[in-house]
Parts: structure tokens; sequence; C-alpha cells
């Protein structure tokens, strides 16, 4: 869905207080990032930010929706949550629920970046290739 140009600059005044902000169209949407940490989303000139099971209450107890791409597909939801109006309307509180959902967005980088599990039977390997003695 579009993304006015007023709208983001909006979201972005009110964000400027988190600092190293930035916008990247992607999709027919936005994309905010703190630095290199994708916690946002603007659609259809309306913000969501990142959640996790840390800050999901917050939003549910607002009664916020999950962001969900596909109008066809209604089960197909993100983590990412609409942000209350009045939480938008207040730059501080904006800032502060925007750090929990950088928060939850270095979270899930961290977990992803964990290297993998090592193979059963102590050495690691290659899985699937056999290891034979050196012939000589």
């Amino acid at each position: 869905m579009p993304v006015s140009s007023d709208y983001l600059n909006y979201v972005l005044e009110q964000l400027a207080g988190l600092g190293g902000v930035s916008a990247r169209r992607m999709f027919g949407g936005v994309g905010l990032y703190c630095e290199e940490l994708f916690f946002a989303l603007v659609d259809n000139d309306t913000l969501y930010l990142r959640v996790n099971d840390d800050n999901r209450a917050d939003y549910t107890a607002h009664g916020m929706g999950q962001f969900r791409p596909y109008a066809d597909r209604p089960e197909v939801s993100m983590t990412y949550y609409e942000t209350p109006a009045e939480i938008l309307e207040d730059p501080a509180q904006l800032v502060v629920w925007a750090q929990r959902s950088v928060a939850a967005a270095l979270a899930a980088a961290m977990a992803a970046a964990k290297p993998a599990a090592k193979p059963p039977g102590g050495r690691p390997g290659r899985a699937g290739t056999p290891r034979t003695r050196p012939r000589g």
C-alpha cells in the first residue's frame, strides 16, 4: 500500500529522539532502520513496530493488531504491530516504544547469527562424507 511523503516525514520527526533512524522504500511500503536494525515498517500510512515476547503485551493491551501483508490471506502475519495513535502522537513515548522494538530486532538478529550445533559424535565433519584413512 502507498505511503505518503507527509506521513513518513511525520513519523521520522516523531522518532528524531531515537537517533540513527533511516527509511528505505520496499515492496510499496517503507522499512525503518536504527543503524542497520530493521525495527519498524510503514504501510498504508500506518506505523508498525517490531515486537517479541518482551513488548507484545503493550500492543495487545491497546487492542492493536499485527501487520498482515496479504489481504486475501489474513492468517499470515508478521512480528510487527500497529502503533497506538496516542503513542505515535507523543514523541517521548514513541521513542521508548521504538527502543523496545530495536531491542526486539537485535535479539532476533543475534538468535539468527548463532552458530549451528555440532553434529552428534563429537568431531565436526561434513555431513554425509565418509571418513577414510589416508593411504600411504
